[in-house]
């Protein structure tokens, strides 16, 4: 085995690789949180699959949480390992992009958990991940479905302007991942069209 072999495992075994995978399947699970939703809050009663399509966004938003809590313990690796040999530098751009993160962890928990409180205020036994009904994390009271749905929509709208951000920051990430992706798609293609 030579050593670009070697390293080539290492990094495909990497706590960072499992840090993007995550990172990529969160953003999937996320993308169709903020369609599904922003959807789904046009529908009026009795529109056909309504129902279920409010189940399957909140479905999706349970296994946020629960991906959420495997990319933290996944992060806390990747600094474990980063961290314990060299002490970050706290240079303004560092501070930056840790604040930034730090921001993004805290609306993809609270993103879900408000839509908890939503859904809970409204009615018990209201939230399913898939079949199975979760236990509620609220009471129901119907005086805070307003607030709980006003609550919902202001932290995921603020969740997607710091994911803009993110983009931005991270724009020659985002072309090359771009690029990557239709080059995947060109080479199907052609695939396709040889066989």
């Amino acid at each position: 085995m030579n050593l670009t072999s070697a390293v080539k495992k290492a990094r495909n075994n990497s706590a960072f690789k499992q840090l993007m995978s995550v990172h990529w399947i969160m953003s999937a699970c996320y993308l169709v949180l903020f369609t599904t939703g922003s959807g789904m809050a046009r529908l009026s009663r009795g529109t056909f699959l309504r129902s279920e399509l409010y189940d399957f966004h909140k479905s999706i938003g349970a296994l946020v949480v629960a991906l959420l809590t495997w990319r933290i313990l996944v992060l806390l690796r990747v600094w474990w390992r980063k961290y314990t040999k060299n002490l970050p530098r706290f240079t303004p751009e560092w501070t930056r992009k840790f604040t930034l993160h730090t921001l993004l962890y805290l609306l993809m928990f609270a993103v879900p958990v408000s839509g908890f409180f939503f859904s809970n205020s409204y009615q018990s036994n209201n939230v399913h991940f898939f079949w199975l009904t979760l236990p509620d994390f609220f009471p129901k009271n119907s005086s805070l479905v307003d607030l709980g749905r006003s609550i919902h929509f202001w932290i995921a709208y603020t969740f997607l302007s710091f994911i803009i951000l993110h983009l931005l920051q991270q724009w020659k990430v985002v072309k090359a991942n771009w690029r990557r992706f239709k080059d995947f798609f060109i080479t199907k293609k052609f695939q396709k069209s040889a066989d």
